[in-house]
């Protein structure tokens, strides 16, 4: 009976089958006006059986049939293109036609996923598509389904190909490189990043070198100025390295917000991972705090090399909630755990002074040791809605209210600069290359 079952599931019938069996059924019609017709309908009919017979023969009764292997990497790229192959291989002793169902993750939400293509007797393929996961986590994979038309097309056989393989999303890897390499860079016109001219000192002498305009002039060396008959010298100091840099994620309701298909939580995450990076690279140490209505991840700042690691790792897995995030622990954690002034970098969002004024006392006593950085978001839905002209009343006040929430955000700033803590409002997608050159310049300034 299983034998049945499974025999039966995994035979289908192709359109020419339909098409053949169509015009045959109508000749039979036609014969009942010409009778000659009757005759020539059974040996089609006779005809078409037995080719429907041996195209079935052919499909099932080999022991080789086809091989497909789904080659992905070992762990996937959240917000980014991720490249996927299917490895085929056909070992029928003559050309098929092949359909590939390959059974997605149910975050993908992808419906009609179907790759085709023709293989010749031995042939080997490879066909490449791409997933873009908009969330973190795991994502599991099911079987493949391949679908094997023979060389007359009029039976399909269905295999099924146990592929199950679950995948891991973590926050996006792909450009980590990149931002890294463009973290070292001092050329002002790349994209997104600035020099800053420094201005503190640091402890560390480097070296002695000519004086240019724009240099601090508390640090030319007199000594050797008088040594060279004019030509002013200045001590150059290195950056001062092995600070502390913290990247605290809100996973609060705050952060549910969603653009472009992601949560603002991902962005942060995105951008917390890039951080961490970029800090490393520059020989200083990482940590990371995550809170919510409840305690959160905590790792210690470090500098080794299975820091990205353990960053990474509990990147993936983070997700927002509905409730309000607790500040209250926040600043116990910081104060409690934290004893190095460090730069604590704070992702999460405000929409109006009010939502601030609630949070406010705990930011400003965390700020008092350490150097707080809150990044916050802008919303881009009213950007819009308060840009161009209002052709009528309804439109206009749409325009007012909007400018109005937009203005509350720029206030926000000015509160928090009021208190000495440095503001960041920005665009979600702009968010990592603004935190990364913000960082550069609190770097440079040398102001922890």
């Amino acid at each position: 009976m299983n034998l049945f079952k499974r025999f039966y599931l995994s035979l289908f019938l192709s359109r020419r089958f339909y098409r053949l069996l169509g015009c045959i059924i109508f000749l039979f019609v036609v014969s009942y006006g010409l009778p000659f017709l009757f005759d020539v309908s059974q040996y089609l009919l006779l005809l078409f059986c037995l080719l429907c017979v041996l195209d079935w023969m052919v499909l099932f009764l080999y022991a080789k049939t086809i091989s497909v292997q789904r080659m992905a990497p070992d762990r996937l790229s959240n917000g980014d293109d991720n490249h996927i192959q299917l490895a085929v291989k056909n070992d029928y002793p003559f050309r098929i036609s092949l359909q590939l169902i390959d059974e997605l993750p149910e975050q993908l939400q992808i419906r009609d996923f179907l790759i085709s293509t023709l293989l010749q007797p031995g042939e080997k393929k490879s066909l490449p598509y791409s997933i873009r996961p908009k969330q973190r986590g795991e994502y599991a994979f099911g079987d493949i389904q391949a679908y094997v038309t023979g060389p007359l097309r009029l039976i399909i056989r269905r295999k099924t190909l146990s592929a199950k393989q679950t995948l891991k999303v973590f926050p996006s890897f792909l450009h980590l490189r990149q931002f890294e390499f463009q973290a070292h860079i001092t050329d002002p016109g790349n994209i997104g990043f600035k020099q800053v001219r420094k201005t503190g000192h640091s402890l560390e002498f480097e070296q002695i070198r000519e004086y240019v305009p724009g240099d601090d002039i508390r640090s030319i060396n007199w000594k050797a100025t008088g040594r060279t008959g004019g030509q002013l010298m200045i001590n150059n100091y290195t950056d001062e390295k092995s600070q502390q840099v913290y990247c605290i994620l809100d996973k609060g309701r705050v952060m549910k917000m969603p653009f472009e298909g992601m949560t603002l939580l991902d962005y942060a995450v995105h951008a917390t991972l890039v951080m961490s990076g970029v800090a490393l690279s520059r020989q200083d140490k990482s940590g990371l705090i995550t809170f919510g209505e409840k305690g959160g991840d905590f790792i210690p700042a470090n500098h080794r090399a299975t820091q990205m690691n353990n960053i990474l790792n509990a990147l993936y897995k983070l997700e927002t909630r509905f409730l309000e995030s607790d500040y209250a622990f926040l600043h116990t954690l910081v104060k409690t755990r934290i004893s190095q002034r460090s730069l604590l970098i704070l992702f999460t969002n405000f929409e109006s002074l009010n939502s601030l004024s609630r949070q406010l006392p705990y930011m400003r006593n965390i700020s008092k040791k350490h150097l707080l950085l809150v990044v916050f978001f802008e919303n881009t839905s009213l950007e819009t809605l308060a840009s161009g002209t209002a052709p009528d009343i309804e439109r206009l006040y749409e325009k007012v209210i909007a400018e109005k929430f937009i203005l509350e955000k720029k206030l926000i700033v000015k509160e928090l600069q009021r208190y000495g803590i440095h503001a960041l409002l920005t665009a979600p997608g702009k968010l990592t290359v603004d935190v990364v050159n913000k960082y550069l310049q609190i770097k440079a300034r040398r102001e922890i």
